[in-house]
């Protein structure tokens, strides 16, 4: 398969997984309403735990100290481990491949660029002023949870009514989206249309740890410096302004395996994405391989009994109605 051809293959597999979330929201959704409204009742997707990342983080704790998988959302954790083991293995592809959010961003900046021919470059020095925010984020919620936080105070979050419904909680905000989150989320679309990714190259924390743990992936991007005849080609391309032009390996954690770099370069044997071992690794093969990873993560869960969630449809029905019920002084209030 060309390299061309390649990109191709991958906004298949970024839309088909945006797809899927967009289907595990809805489904999730209309599980809630059955609760709120006696809507036909509709079986929770485990799949939207994915979105749960703080959750997945702190069952990581536990099974690190205990050796036990948390029966409450125990897909959060499953999702939050593949998503690293990706890494691990085939750079930040995650993002690239898979991450929904990565993909409407992808959608917004390349709108940007049809329209003015070219995107924005934030200035350099700003660049580097405003990179280290994703990890000083990260490293809160690492510190915290990893370090500050006891195994006894981490199982009581966990088995907490909180994090139960943790879930719903994420659903209702983004459905009543409003004040300083509408604000951030429409700036952060706004500048994606000028600007190449900055949700995920400035403030999102899972994609600093992810890009870290890249750092240790066997394939690479490489460049065969007698081939490359120096058109710039691939750092056009890099949505993470990586100079690939002036690399022999391509290393960095911003590099989230996108490969739109070797899809771009007009010398076909200039860039390559090979192994440690000099091997070249095919485009298709990378991109099928970090499917198989990432679902096939899930599919041992299932198999396993680490998917399903121990929070029973009583539980969700009566936990509902207190969320709601708690929330009824304050509509009164704002309606006065």
């Amino acid at each position: 398969m060309s390299d061309k051809r390649l990109q191709r293959v991958r906004l298949i597999v970024q839309w088909s997984f945006l797809f899927f979330s967009l289907y595990l929201g809805v489904a999730f959704y209309q599980f809630v309403l059955h609760f709120r409204s006696n809507a036909p009742f509709v079986e929770r997707p485990d799949g939207v735990e994915a979105f749960l990342p703080i959750s997945g983080l702190m069952s990581l704790k536990v099974w690190m100290v205990t050796g036990k998988i948390t029966t409450i959302h125990p897909a959060a954790l499953v999702m939050f481990l593949a998503a690293i083991l990706v890494s691990l293995f085939f750079k930040r592809s995650f993002c690239s491949w898979i991450c929904p959010v990565s993909t409407f961003t992808e959608v917004l900046w390349k709108s940007g660029q049809a329209v003015m021919t070219r995107n924005f470059q934030v200035w350099r020095p700003l660049d580097w002023l405003l990179r280290p925010i994703k990890y000083i984020l990260m490293a809160l919620f690492l510190i915290a949870i990893l370090v500050v936080m006891s195994p006894d105070n981490v199982n009581s979050f966990l088995a907490d009514d909180f994090n139960k419904i943790a879930d719903v909680k994420m659903l209702d905000f983004f459905l009543n989206l409003g004040g300083i989150g509408l604000f951030v989320i429409t700036s952060l679309f706004f500048l994606s249309f000028f600007f190449r990714n900055p949700f995920c190259r400035f403030l999102c924390p899972y994609g600093a740890l992810l890009g870290l743990v890249s750092r240790l992936s066997p394939v690479k991007v490489e460049r065969n410096a007698s081939a490359c005849i120096s058109c710039g080609g691939c750092n056009k391309a890099c949505p993470s302004h990586i100079e690939v032009m002036k690399k022999e390996r391509v290393c960095s954690e911003e590099c989230i395996g996108c490969l739109r770099c070797v899809s771009a370069c007009p010398k076909p044997e200039a860039l390559k994405l090979k192994a440690k071992n000099g091997k070249v690794v095919p485009g298709v093969v990378f991109g099928a391989l970090v499917v198989v990873v990432f679902v096939g993560s899930s599919l041992v869960a299932r198999a396993t009994g680490h998917w399903h969630t121990s929070v029973t449809r009583g539980e969700y029905q009566d936990l509902i109605y207190k969320l709601d019920k708690s929330k009824q002084p304050e509509k009164i209030e704002s309606f006065h």
